[in-house]
């Protein structure tokens, strides 16, 4: 862009990022490329932490004892001191985070090679301000922790609910009230670790907090692992492929920062995708089993291995005996977490609990709240639980019948691409879309992905960070009454988000020339090559 090339030679911007690297970089030289978005990246995450900061932000949870700092004294009234300031700066560091990501990503799409090692050096620069920042826009993380000491205290989270603990217990306050007195859905190696981690912070309900997020960022450091290892086994950039899948804003933002369990469930899932891919069909299985046994949609890894054990091209009954061997392994992993854990089986019967919020952005629920409404205004007297029920079934239904055709036809289309858009199918067509249930297909799709697929990739990405975001109408509000110099710093800001350069340098020649011959092409085709054991 004619914008971006004058903008970069410019001062600030020229001292902060250092000279453009020259036309022929090679791409092993990486930090060229790398130092302008993983800077500008970490610098929106700093605005987002001191955003969340402010004592009445609605993007985190602010009762007293919910974090170390940015929460009300017991007894007081958050301050409503700088709010206005801190929603622009949540909204424009999300804006600066998601143009920091694709440039960065557009850039290793034109120049492959980069080593894998200096991403992950941008993936702790990332972290650390996400780390410092309260649970990001959702409170789940304080279920996860109230279930933790129901686990402690050998209370059986798949019967009661954590209002169980007792009105005014540490834990209890924090818990969303729709989940008080909801069992948990998750499987029983989740909540034996989220026992031991209570345990482990001696029931402190922030140390316990903290320690559930290192979980989840140990999940994505799997992930971190795994994606560059799917992605050579299939001939792909593995550098772009972190970029993409571990990079990602749903992957910093909603995985790490606000510690959801999806980030153990889908590392532990893609781990176990890559060993198999990498010849250990079994090993991979017992992850994925893992993997189940904290969130049920990672069986779809344990089929996919199972599907692809002996080979491509191969008749369905040669692909019955993989299967059985699949099930019978992953029945004795999840049955061994329900034995360890003391809690049996019991989650099975709670998969439906996420169904019980009622969510527009699913569109199996939209619908069907759609009908009702218009059921109720031709006076047919229908409920709106039985159509709310019934078009959530059909939607169930689909995302079955296209998970079927998606597995059957995974040798033609690629079976990475088809577990994640199988992944991605069971998501929208279900209950309820949350921004982290997209990350469940989003970083499986990634290793492979490419033209229109790389594309939804992207968009859905950047949607997701937006996706039933707060404080919106409330920043428009405070820009049309706020005092005139607080509104001009915050213009001054998005003046800065909208003008800083991202994009590296136009370059001559071919992509896989600048890179030395060193980089693998991402424009020829690939070579799926069968799982083998």
């Amino acid at each position: 862009m004619a914008w971006d090339e004058v903008m970069r030679t410019r001062w600030p911007f020229s001292a902060l990022v250092g000279p453009d690297p020259a036309p022929g970089t090679q791409g092993g030289d990486g930090w060229a490329l790398l130092v302008r978005p993983a800077l500008l990246g970490f610098v929106a995450l700093v605005a987002i932490t001191a955003g969340v900061a402010q004592q009445s932000s609605p993007f985190a949870l602010k009762k007293p004892g919910a974090w170390f700092f940015g929460v009300p004294a017991p007894g007081t009234v958050p301050s409503s001191r700088g709010l206005f300031l801190g929603l622009v700066a949540v909204y424009g560091g999300l804006v600066l985070l998601m143009r920091a990501w694709f440039g960065l990503s557009r850039s290793l799409s034109q120049v492959p090679g980069v080593p894998v090692r200096k991403l992950v050096a941008v993936l702790a620069l990332w972290t650390v301000p996400v780390l410092v920042a309260p649970p990001l826009f959702s409170q789940d993380v304080y279920s996860y922790a109230a279930q933790g000491e129901m686990m402690s205290h050998h209370i059986d989270p798949y019967r009661y609910g954590p209002n169980t603990l007792g009105i005014g217990a540490p834990y209890q306050p924090l818990v969303d009230p729709v989940w008080g007195n909801t069992p948990a859905p998750y499987g029983p190696f989740f909540l034996w670790i989220d026992g031991l981690l209570t345990s482990l912070s001696f029931h402190h309900e922030l140390g316990t907090v903290v320690l559930l997020r290192l979980l989840e960022l140990g999940g994505v450091v799997l992930l971190a692992v795994a994606v560059p290892w799917l992605a050579r086994s299939f001939r792909r950039d593995p550098g772009e492929a972190f970029a993409l899948a571990v990079l990602n804003p749903v992957t910093i933002l909603q995985l790490v920062g606000g510690a959801h369990n999806d980030g153990l469930m889908i590392g532990l899932l893609a781990m176990g995708l890559a060993l198999a891919r990498r010849g250990r069909p079994v090993a991979g299985i017992v992850l994925c089993a893992l993997a189940t046994a904290v969130k049920a949609p990672a069986a779809a890894g344990v089929i996919y291995i199972a599907w692809q054990w002996m080979g491509e091209g191969i008749p369905l009954r040669q692909r019955i005996r993989p299967l059985v061997t699949a099930g019978l392994i992953t029945l004795a992993v999840v049955g061994a977490c329900s034995v360890v854990s003391g809690l049996g089986w019991g989650w099975v019967a709670n998969l439906g609990t996420p169904s019980t919020v009622t969510s527009w952005l699913a569109p199996a629920t939209g619908i069907g709240i759609l009908l009702s409404h218009l059921a109720n205004a031709l006076g047919l007297g229908v409920a709106r639980h039985t159509i709310l029920s019934l078009t959530r079934l059909l939607g169930g239904l689909v995302a079955a019948v296209a998970g079927v055709w998606l597995l059957v036809r995974s040798d033609r289309l690629g079976w990475l691409r088809a577990i994640g858009l199988t992944m991605m199918l069971v998501v929208v067509l279900g209950p309820v879309v949350q921004p982290w249930y997209l990350s469940w297909g989003l970083v499986l799709v990634a290793p492979v992905a490419t033209g229109k697929a790389r594309s939804m990739l992207i968009g859905l990405s950047i949607a997701s960070a937006f996706i039933g975001l707060p404080g919106a109408r409330q920043l428009l509000f405070d820009l049309l009454h706020a005092n005139p110099l607080t509104v001009a710093v915050a213009l001054l800001a998005c003046l800065f988000i909208l003008t800083v350069p991202l994009t590296p340098p136009a370059r001559r020649g071919r992509p896989d020339r600048l890179a030395g011959g060193r980089g693998l092409s991402l424009t020829g085709p690939s070579t799926v090559s069968a799982l083998r054991g």
